[in-house]
């Protein structure tokens, strides 16, 4: 015989344990019961100091309502919470051409299967806030742009049995979903392909304290172990993928040291400041320095020179972050997704002579 279930369509024992919950909440907040429901489901008629220190404690017991198997069955909500973090101290903006055509490949998936997509932005330090949309009832899952420096923030999330899959790379003891580019391989090609030119001096930059530049810097350590050539931590910089902070320390990277004839960048506009940084250190591209980049954005065919780069699946990454997130509405439990990448030849890195 089936479990009796709760109007929201749970059964009797959840509904028992979140009203249980829901007291703890009321007791530590110093509220009512029915003013932690108003906040909870995102009413105005609890003020927002109120209802952001309701949601703080229902993170903390691990309490969400099962908004989205209601809405999902009753047809009510058919939107896609798509979270970009921001660094607060860069600011990148999501005007970043990787930003802008990952979100648009997300809005033709969505859209193509009928649903509706909302656009939203929380700091990077705070991943957990992107869960608001699907604790207040005005999204059924999250699509969250990034892993950024808190791959915990997304475990705890997953834990809550939040719909949520994260672009981005696989991670060790990794609960949640994630789809993304082999970065592993794409830093092993990059630094492979400079290697056959004869470049034994290549550079790396990116900030690797993120986890899909980790897995990239993985990559381009490997192919350098493999040719015997030493991983010199001193060739190594640190660069965020703002451009208006990373200018600058790339530009003083390029002058204070002249001693490297490759680099791998991890972004597209990374490679376009560090071709301006050179040619004003008085050194050509690829003459003196041979460069890769890596997403294959359409302005690296466009660059001067054209940019050999790693190409990313962006167009294809779409449908499989959408498909990912309906699997797990649907009651699946999807895996990490990685999905391939290749080097696309172009002049700053041109093919070896035969």
């Amino acid at each position: 015989m089936s479990k009796p279930k709760d109007p929201s369509g749970a059964p009797a024992g959840n509904a028992e344990q979140r009203r249980l919950q829901m007291v703890d909440i009321a007791r530590l907040a110093g509220v009512s019961v029915s003013t932690v429901s108003r906040a909870l489901n995102g009413s105005e008629l609890v003020n927002a100091e109120t209802r952001q220190r309701v949601a703080e404690l229902a993170r903390s017991l691990n309490y969400s309502i099962n908004f989205g198997a209601r809405n999902l069955r009753l047809q009510e909500n058919k939107t896609v919470a798509v979270v970009v973090p921001y660094d607060a101290r860069s600011r990148q903006h999501i005007s970043d051409p990787f930003f802008l055509s990952i979100v648009g490949s997300i809005a033709d998936a969505l859209t193509d299967r009928g649903y509706d997509m909302l656009l939203s932005r929380v700091d990077a330090e705070r991943l957990d806030l992107a869960s608001h949309w699907f604790d207040s009832g005005k999204a059924i899952g999250v699509i969250l742009i990034g892993q950024w420096r808190h791959h915990d923030q997304l475990n705890e999330m997953a834990a809550r049995k939040l719909p949520l899959v994260v672009w981005g790379g696989e991670m060790p003891q990794q609960l949640y979903c994630s789809v993304g580019g082999d970065n592993v391989l794409g830093g092993t090609l990059a630094a492979r392909h400079l290697l056959q030119l004869g470049r034994r001096r290549i550079a790396f930059v990116g900030d690797a304290r993120l986890p899909e530049v980790w897995l990239r810097r993985q990559g381009y350590a490997q192919a350098l172990r493999e040719a015997g050539v030493e991983v010199d931590p001193a060739l190594e910089l640190a660069a965020p993928f703002e451009p208006g902070v990373a200018t600058g320390v790339v530009r003083d990277f390029c002058v204070s040291r002249r001693d490297f004839d490759a680099v791998v960048c991890c972004s597209d506009v990374l490679a376009l400041l560090t071709i301006q940084a050179l040619r004003g250190a008085g050194r050509s591209v690829p003459d003196d320095v041979a460069l890769v980049g890596y997403d294959d954005m359409p302005l690296a065919a466009y660059c001067d020179p054209p940019l050999t780069t790693v190409h990313q699946p962006v167009a294809e990454a779409g449908a499989e972050l959408v498909e990912a997130l309906l699997g797990q509405l649907r009651g699946e439990r999807p895996g990490p997704r990685t999905l391939p990448v290749y080097l696309k030849l172009r002049e700053s890195a041109p093919a070896a002579a035969a």
